[in-house]
């Protein structure tokens, strides 16, 4: 059995597409990317007895990290993400200031992913795909799931768009080519939802974003 996309919800002021992960029999799940609104991502995870067992970040901007130290407080849940954003995570505060912003302290990093490493949620896992470009530790988990597979790209592509790269770390040449070897490699009708905005597929930004599509992109 696989995993199942419970819910994916906007937090804060920046709008964050916080989602949750779980799989059903165990009532395990992974919170990918919590940045704000804490109260409302614990309500989820109660409202849907689940329990959750890791909190998963496609990057340590404070808009998809703010709220991990507060809900792994209560939770017990782990903090994973890259090492490359690790700088990133411990300016999380300095990060808050620039918005005009008060945020908690950051919690302990418990374990640093890489490309190709796979996040567990109860008999199911989520494959983590290393996308640097937004920042040096930006990453993509693919999840497959009963209801087809998601991609969940942070930061990196987004409908129509990709990620800002003129922030601390971020660079033009590596988000392209991370896009376009990495994500655009993978099956056309996967569902892709971004770090903001609305979700869209594999093949509708291989074909229509301005930035990586291509006239010759044949989806797979």
């Amino acid at each position: 059995m696989g995993l199942y996309l419970i819910e994916t919800f906007p937090v804060g002021p920046l709008q964050c597409n916080c989602a949750i992960v779980a799989d059903p029999t165990t009532r395990e799940a992974v919170v990918i990317d919590p940045g704000d609104e804490p109260d409302r991502i614990l309500e989820a995870l109660a409202g849907a007895g689940l329990r959750a067992v890791a909190l998963i970040h496609t990057h340590a901007h404070f808009d998809h990290a703010g709220s991990s130290a507060l809900i792994k407080r209560i939770t017990g849940a782990p903090i994973l993400m890259h090492a490359g954003d690790r700088p990133l995570y411990q300016n999380l505060t300095v990060q808050g200031q620039t918005f005009g912003l008060t945020l908690e302290a950051p919690g302990i990093i418990d374990r640093t992913l890489v490309g190709g490493d796979r996040v567990a949620c109860g008999k199911g896992e989520l494959e983590v795909i290393h996308t640097p470009g937004h920042t040096p530790g930006s990453l993509c988990f693919r999840m497959p799931g009963e209801n087809g597979d998601v991609l969940f790209s942070g930061d990196t592509l987004f409908r129509r768009s990709i990620g800002r790269t003129d922030l601390w770390g971020g660079s033009t040449p590596q988000i392209l080519e991370s896009i376009r070897d990495r994500l655009l490699t993978l099956p056309g009708g996967l569902r892709v939802i971004p770090g903001h905005g609305d979700e869209t597929t594999i093949a509708d930004e291989g074909r229509k974003n301005p930035f990586v599509g291509e006239p010759n992109y044949r989806p797979l």
